[in-house]
């Protein structure tokens, strides 16, 4: 069964005992961050989803912590687990021929299905749940209880939304969660860092000397919506659509009241208006997913122009700072499902690890079936050339036998199968707009490792060792006595 809000999200998170409800009063202004931050890095079995159903000074409950594990993760996307969203997409763009005619037929399902859930053209209704409240005439924030986050950040930020702009030129739909600084109750600040698909309409919009971008904050909805727009999905690709596919129905929008542009019907709350390509203003500092504050930079001015809700409205927040936090999870599931895309162009992945450690960014490690020389090089510039990919710090290739899940074995292997002098490629190319450690923004040093037993034609003129192992024999007479040892 297909979730539809955010309400229905909350009512599964209750039945599998995945949720805390707090009645005490927590506010906003930190306390809610060191509660949410606590849980996060807590015991497994004490990581819960958080509901604070009186935050100081508002009516209006906050939910924090909802896509913090990967058990959570995958109810929002309607999987058992999180590795079901490769095996799934892998076999819908699987390009080879099928082989017989019940091989065509299932194929036809899975395209049909997929067809059936992205939709043809936008699902509208004329009445929805996040329009039964609506506020035009003098439209406040004041009523959201929005996070202030950490004890130096310049202010209150929304951190979790969907914000919805338009090419200015295609009509194109973009998707992003970009976090949202409170300038006063009509005016924000949108973090849209250069990479991102939102700035790249702020470009457009400057060159083609136009006034205002229409846009849009969505707070909520069904946790496949909330999650894509976090999805570094390529230019001009719908996030909704991707929505869609996971959900397996396509995403209903209602026309805003203010703005030419469509919104999630099931949303908690949205926030209408737009934004000023040619007004900026400080926004930050602001504590970050890299567990450093973001110094203060320019961004462009949100004006409000409507805010429309339920009638009584859930306030959707994150919280980022060092990891591990809620979103090490939204990233091991965009990692997960973009694995067999990354396979698509490089068929020889196997797979593809970014762990906690590394922010996403900075780290990356890659198992592959190597064949020939060079092999692991041309993975290293593969990925480097391939969409957000190309924000990669260091890259790590290893050979197929090693699961790069396990950061024991993997750095066991790394660390014994380079040879520093031979086996590393340094070079200069674009890093993350957060990226504090490049000496220029946005650009600095890459490094890419290649951590795969060497062939003769790559100058190896040894013989590579073999793996230490035991006879499978040995182990199977172990294991029937295994009991008997009483160890």
């Amino acid at each position: 069964m297909t979730i539809q809000n955010l309400g229905e999200f909350i009512d599964l998170l209750d039945k599998r005992d995945q949720l805390s409800r707090i009645k005490q009063h927590v506010s906003p202004k930190l306390e809610i961050t060191e509660v949410t931050d606590r849980v996060s890095k807590s015991h497994p079995e004490q990581n819960k989803a958080l509901l604070f159903e009186n935050p100081t000074g508002y009516d209006v409950p906050v939910l924090m912590n909802a896509l913090g594990t990967a058990e959570r993760m995958s109810l929002a996307l309607e999987v058992e687990q999180l590795d079901v969203l490769n095996h799934r997409l892998a076999k819908l763009i699987d390009l080879r021929l099928p082989q017989g005619f019940s091989e065509i037929v299932n194929r036809g399902r899975d395209i049909w299905g997929a067809f059936k859930s992205i939709g043809i053209g936008p699902k509208k209704v004329r009445r929805a749940p996040v329009q039964e409240i609506i506020s035009t005439e003098h439209p406040s924030l004041e009523f959201l209880p929005i996070l202030q986050c950490w004890p130096k950040d310049g202010g209150k930020f929304i951190t979790l939304p969907q914000v919805i702009t338009r090419d200015p030129n295609t009509g194109s739909r973009n998707v992003g969660m970009y976090r949202l600084q409170v300038i006063d109750e009509q005016r924000l600040l949108v973090h849209w860092q250069r990479h991102k698909g939102g700035a790249e309409h702020e470009r457009i919009a400057l060159k083609a000397q136009k006034e205002n971008i229409p846009a849009a904050v969505v707070l909520g909805g069904d946790p496949a919506s909330m999650w894509c727009a976090s999805a570094p999905l390529p230019p001009h690709i719908d996030e909704y659509m991707l929505a869609g596919y996971l959900r397996g129905s396509p995403v209903e929008f209602v026309d805003c009241v203010s703005q030419p542009l469509e919104v999630p019907a099931e949303a908690e709350i949205v926030i209408e208006g737009y934004v000023d390509p040619n007004e900026h203003l400080p926004e930050g500092p602001f504590g970050d997913h890299t567990g450093y504050y973001t110094p203060v930079e320019p961004f462009p001015v949100f004006h409000v122009t409507a805010v429309t809700h339920r009638k009584k409205p859930i306030y959707p927040g994150t919280v980022v700072g060092i990891p591990p936090m809620e979103d090490v999870w939204m990233g091991k599931a965009t990692e997960r499902l973009f694995l067999p895309l990354m396979r698509l162009f490089l068929p020889e992945i196997v797979d593809v690890n970014m762990p906690a450690e590394g922010v996403f960014h900075n780290l990356v490690l890659v198992s592959i079936k190597k064949r020939f020389p060079g092999h692991a090089r041309k993975v290293i510039f593969g990925l480097w050339g391939l969409a957000l990919m190309s924000l990669a710090k260091a890259i790590v290739v290893v050979d197929d036998w090693v699961d790069v899940q396990d950061l024991s074995q993997t750095a066991w292997q790394a660390l014994g199968n380079v040879d520093w002098s031979r086996d590393v490629i340094i070079t200069n190319g674009a890093v993350d707009h957060l990226d504090h450690a490049s000496y220029q923004h946005s650009f600095g040093g890459k490094i890419g490792i290649d951590a795969t037993a060497k062939l003769p034609e790559e100058g190896y003129n040894r013989t590579w060792p073999e793996v230490v192992s035991m006879d499978p024999q040995v182990k199977a007479r172990v294991d029937e006595i295994w009991k008997s040892l009483k160890i």
